[in-house]
């Protein structure tokens, strides 16, 4: 677990680094229109999802193999890092920010599983928790290595990009040396397949947990847009960008053990659902008339609760409907549907800014997530409301 999560915490560095800086990169260094940017970020956020079920049934094929096929999306996304210093346009851009979410496409499923088979289903939420805490403290790092490669050198973005490979490259080793492969390499009696994978929907409590991480998949407006959001709101000058993450990064390492823990205890999706409230409200600070010093510390402190209290919990509630032989593509299921309606949800909202004005669009936002967030909450898998 220890290793997975360094792992986590490396790579997390290197993606946060260029994270933290594209939007500005893209918007203000290359001009692209919130259109335009809300095209390439759900490119970013959700092309993985095309390629979520074939990396988890690829690990499936096999018990010993989530390590290598993980390894196999890690690799493919350090090999992009370097290839946005030659992309400049539109098109190429978005080919490279494809390639690298097809690596994280081929990750996801595989690692998660790897937590999911070495803990019992009492402590699942709290393994996810630590797992996350792990992976959030790279989140918190790579802004900060990107706001001081900015400031230190005169070629920033490319800087950002070049150091970003080299962390990358780090976390690939890592994870070759010194993450065990697996339980043993035992292959499974009846050979995984992905018609079994999506037959995994008839059952009705994962069927559930899947409708439901699907609408609010829809109403979840990317972290990128929040930040473009909460800068023009205060009027951020353009050198602080990069240190707007780092709000988000400190609540989720602060509360991703707590919230796991809490899900053990109270109920996993009744932490699910608060987690989205969180982030109802913060919709509702961005479209107040408030501009306040405390503004920006409240509104990225609840953006981070929000994803501790959303992103291991979820896998942790999918996980108990889930056999061991299916547990990659059956965590992928879930995954793609919920990146699916985030990648539909960045480029609506991307839409709905450019023609409407970004108070509009947000406004739409809050009221879509309110609506998902009140049947997510009829449809609740009944045997979540309890540990």
């Amino acid at each position: 677990m220890l290793a997975l999560g360094t792992v986590s915490l490396v790579t997390d560095v290197s993606s946060e680094m260029v994270t933290a800086v594209l939007p500005l990169y893209l918007v203000t260094g290359l001009g692209l229109s919130p259109l335009g940017f809300g095209l390439l970020d759900g490119v970013y956020n959700g092309f993985s999802a095309l390629v979520r079920l074939v990396g988890g049934h690829f690990a499936d094929r096999g018990g010993g193999r989530h390590k290598w096929v993980a390894g196999l999306g890690y690799g493919i996304s350090a090999v992009c890092k370097p290839l946005l210093l030659v992309a400049h346009a539109l098109t190429p851009i978005g080919v490279v920010l494809a390639a690298d979410r097809t690596g994280k496409g081929l990750w996801t499923a595989p690692r998660d599983a790897l937590i999911s088979l070495s803990s019992t289903p009492e402590t699942r939420g709290r393994a996810f928790g630590v797992h996350r805490a792990m992976d959030t403290a790279g989140a918190l790092l790579g802004p900060l290595v990107a706001f001081w490669i900015l400031r230190a050198t005169v070629d920033g973005y490319d800087a950002v990009f070049t150091v970003s490979f080299c962390v990358a490259v780090l976390g690939l080793l890592v994870l070759v040396l010194f993450v065990p492969g697996g339980r043993g390499g035992a292959v499974p009696a009846e050979r995984p397949t992905l018609r079994a994978a999506l037959a995994l929907l008839r059952r009705r409590e994962l069927r559930r947990i899947t409708v439901c991480a699907l609408l609010l998949g829809l109403a979840t407006v990317s972290d990128s847009f929040v930040y473009l959001l909460l800068q023009r709101r205060l009027g951020v000058p353009d050198r602080w960008f990069a240190l707007l993450p780092l709000g988000t990064a400190a609540a989720f390492l602060l509360l991703a053990v707590v919230f796991g823990r809490l899900a053990d205890r109270v109920g996993r999706w009744a932490v699910f659902l608060g987690g989205h409230g969180a982030l109802l409200v913060v919709y509702a600070l961005l479209l107040t008339s408030w501009r306040g010093s405390g503004l920006p510390y409240l509104v990225l402190a609840l953006h981070g609760a929000f994803y501790a209290a959303t992103d291991g919990v979820l896998m942790a509630t999918a996980s108990d409907s889930v056999p061991e032989a299916l547990r990659s593509s059956g965590l992928a299921v879930v995954q793609t549907g919920q990146a699916l309606t985030r990648f539909a949800c960045s480029l609506l909202f991307g839409a709905a800014w450019t023609v409407w004005g970004d108070r509009a669009a947000l406004a739409a936002a809050a009221v879509a997530l309110a609506v998902c967030a009140a049947s997510s909450l009829t449809l609740r898998p009944k045997g979540t409301v309890t540990a």
